[in-house]
């Protein structure tokens, strides 16, 4: 009997990937990992709006208590702080916008949990994502392909996986909807099929992330100048990692016109505003790619691509120009391309690959 590992975050997609695990005949552990401090647990809770509260630990064990499979929790908080939640304050302090979530999978649960499983003797780790991974006899690689479910999709999160790693993943949802795994999980009377999805970056509760870093970095964040797109002063910025590029509300001047975060000059700590029209680019740079269905790029490929999670795929072409940087020219403009979030590459289902956006 396979051994699987199946990361249970206390939410109902977990729980059911677990159950049908179990169902399938497999030898199911779930696990819960600990990321952050108890305070931050507790605070968690308080908000009902995101993962690793002490009541998602209560529901998964719950819910593998019912199954009768064990269930541990694994304590990953060094980790998570140096790759994850670091990281994080870093780049919004360079003038970026990180997508942690890619960090957590890229570094914990696809890196630190599947090394964790293969040191238990396990054979497989699952998870509740909404993902495919098929196996292409002929040019004998792993590929992700993107869900059933094109609302729930999740692949944009999930472009860093290796061959390693896919070799060793389950991800039972790919081919279910969303209200299929609420109605699996009702039928089996799981104490979370009704429980709403997580919503906030899980050690940022309530959403306010300038707070978050000035509290984790121990640093005060200066004030400074709104800058029209040819120089001319506006008026104060509160700290330049408040805002985000093609920002609109919240900027506390008026001009008399709509005006947009166009661009972060961290050096000068400027925020540039401009109107909506400069908002747009015909291409970007992206670093620290990651290619699925081969190794190197060899020329050019024609792919559609999305800059930010609910994107919808915009045709584009995809090139190498060297030192591991790779170019994405996009056949339209596109709006708000921000530094610091990725870059996910497809064709048709399946994910080519992504990277950080320069």
């Amino acid at each position: 009997m396979k051994k699987v590992m199946v990361g249970m975050s206390g939410g109902v997609d977990s729980s059911v990937s677990a159950l049908l695990l179990r169902n399938m005949g497999y030898d199911v552990t779930g696990v819960t990992l600990k990321l952050f401090s108890n305070e931050d647990i507790i605070e968690a809770e308080k908000t009902n709006k995101t993962c690793c509260a002490l009541s998602d630990v209560e529901d998964a064990r719950s819910v593998a208590y019912k199954l009768g499979f064990e269930h541990v929790v694994f304590n990953f908080r060094d980790k998570f702080r140096e790759c994850v939640m670091n990281p994080f304050a870093e780049c919004y302090l360079s003038g970026g916008t990180p997508n942690p979530c890619i960090e957590c999978n890229r570094h914990i649960k696809f890196d630190k949990m599947l090394l964790r499983a293969k040191e238990l003797d396990f054979d497989y780790i699952a998870t509740g994502h909404y993902a495919v991974i098929d196996f292409d006899e002929n040019s004998g690689r792993y590929l992700l392909k993107r869900s059933k479910d094109r609302s729930k999709d999740q692949t944009y999160v999930l472009y860093s996986l290796t061959q390693e790693q896919l070799s060793h993943t389950i991800f039972p949802l790919g081919n279910l909807t969303k209200n299929e795994v609420r109605e699996i999980a009702d039928n089996y009377g799981l104490v979370n099929s009704q429980k709403p999805d997580s919503q906030d970056i899980c050690f940022v509760p309530d959403g306010d992330y300038s707070s978050f870093i000035r509290k984790f970095k121990n640093i005060n964040i200066p004030e400074g100048d709104f800058v029209s797109t040819d120089g001319k002063i506006l008026g104060k910025h509160k700290g330049i990692i408040n805002y985000t590029i093609g920002q609109r509300k919240g900027l506390g001047i008026s001009l008399g016109k709509p005006a947009y975060v166009v661009k972060k000059d961290i050096q000068k700590n400027q925020v540039i505003i401009g109107s909506e029209s400069d908002l747009y680019t015909n291409s970007l740079d992206a670093c620290d790619v990651n290619l699925i269905p081969f190794d190197t790029l060899e020329k050019p490929l024609q792919i559609t691509a999305k800059t930010r999670y609910s994107q919808s795929e915009q045709n584009a072409v995809l090139s190498y120009k060297g030192d591991g940087i790779y170019h994405v020219e996009f056949e339209n403009p596109q709006r708000a391309v921000t530094k610091g979030q990725a870059v996910v590459f497809y064709d048709g289902d399946i994910v080519v690959g992504g990277g950080t956006i320069l």
